[in-house]
């Protein structure tokens, strides 16, 4: 039998793979899109738990741009890094532009 937030988690990881290269996303914006609006600390716990599933979790941040999730990676700065590969300027822990990088799956899916 399937555990109901190990379902959860995989449909995160879905929506989290299709976040375009150079864009971020929300833990909220993930829960609200999967109709659980009020799960967004669960999509948290979701990405916490992805290096092993291929999911790009440094795309996830919390609704105000800010690295939350940063001590979950390897290497102090590697969640800034990867973003910073992407073109996403990033100063202090928090993604500059966010309007501008934002994706939300709801608007985009």
């Amino acid at each position: 039998m399937e555990n109901k937030s190990d379902n959860f988690f995989e449909k995160s990881y879905a929506v989290a793979r299709l976040i375009p290269h150079g864009r971020v996303t929300s833990y909220g914006a993930i829960a609200k899109y999967l109709g659980a609006a009020r799960s967004a600390r669960m999509v948290g716990w979701a990405m916490n738990n992805s290096s092993t599933k291929d999911v790009p979790a440094h795309r996830v941040v919390n609704r105000k741009g800010v690295l939350t999730g940063k001590h979950h990676f390897d290497g102090t700065n590697l969640m800034q890094q990867l973003l910073e590969s992407e073109g996403i300027v990033v100063i202090d822990n928090q993604i500059q532009d966010l309007e501008t990088v934002f994706w939300d799956p709801s608007k985009e899916l």
